[in-house]
């Protein structure tokens, strides 16, 4: 512990004595009163529970950016999945999904999409040999290469954490989405509901649901990445990029359903199915830090 100087204290004197002293006080200070743009007057009220507006707007625009701070952070963890059949260490598989980790790290510094193959299949088998491997990744459509790369990386190194030795595995992050099956699942839709949140409901707003709608319905038009808003509410959605434009359509016209079945009047909602996703959120939520889910 670090030692407080001591401080001095003043003789002891009577609250009669301390009083006569303030008015002789009061009585000598000069009669002149100064005004001044800087200078409010004095009270107990305004002293401890008032700040200037610069104040204000400099604590209000210091929580806004450490909300957004947190908002905007790729690598946020939404869900995982695992294969119940797991793989020995021995096994041809592990080199092929090694191989296929690095080549995702490798290219996701280059474009925030690819899929790989690798192995040696059978055609016309139905069960994949022990070293076929299947997958992808994707980013977020609003990434840049360098923050893709990034969450990427870090999907990698949860991956395997997540889903020790599993033959199948699926991460999906805030801003980037990895997945790897023994299977060949590319470019086959798939509208399995993955993983939902909704906020807690608005009640009896007419114009939010309106608003609300619009959004979901030019999302639901999109073909890749789309980013939407009407008046005070925004969202954005996107499918994964094995999806032909027909598929993508379906996929989104089934997550937009599901938001509004799931989620009804929720001030935010986010449903991701196994091939797309769809988010909507009224503008300010996030920042003011009411997260809900349900």
């Amino acid at each position: 512990f670090r030692s407080l100087p001591l401080q001095t204290q003043e003789p002891f004197k009577s609250l009669r004595e301390r009083e006569r002293e303030r008015e002789r006080e009061r009585k000598e200070m000069p009669t002149t009163t100064t005004t001044s743009n800087n200078l409010q007057p004095y009270s107990s009220s305004s002293h401890h529970h008032q700040h200037s507006p610069k104040t204000l707007a400099s604590l209000l625009s210091l929580l806004a950016l450490l909300s957004l701070c947190i908002c905007v952070k790729a690598y946020i963890f939404i869900y995982a999945g695992c294969s119940q059949e797991k793989y020995s260490p021995s096994s041809p598989f592990e080199p092929n999904l090694n191989s296929f980790l690095a080549s995702v790290v490798s290219s996701s510094s280059q474009a925030l999409y690819n899929n790989f193959a690798l192995g040696n299949s059978t055609p016309g088998s139905s069960s994949p040999s022990d070293s076929t491997l299947y997958g992808l990744y994707q980013c977020r459509g609003d990434l840049k290469p360098s923050e893709c790369s990034s969450c990427m990386q870090s999907a990698v190194s949860q991956i395997g954490l997540v889903c020790p030795y599993s033959y199948g595995a699926t991460l999906q992050l805030e801003g980037c989405y990895l997945r790897y099956e023994r299977y060949d699942f590319l470019g086959k839709p798939d509208t399995t509901v993955m993983y939902k949140r909704c906020s807690k409901s608005i009640n009896n707003d007419v114009e939010f649901l309106r608003r609300r709608d619009d959004v979901l319905a030019d999302l639901q038009g999109a073909f890749g990445f789309r980013v939407s808003s009407s008046g005070s509410v925004q969202g954005f959605s996107q499918c994964l990029g094995d999806l032909s434009q027909a598929d993508c359509s379906a996929c989104l016209a089934e997550a937009v359903k599901d938001l509004k079945t799931l989620c009804g009047s929720a001030a935010a909602g986010h449903v991701f199915l196994a091939k797309c996703y769809a988010q909507y959120w009224l503008a300010g939520y996030y920042d003011l830090g009411t997260h809900g889910a349900g």
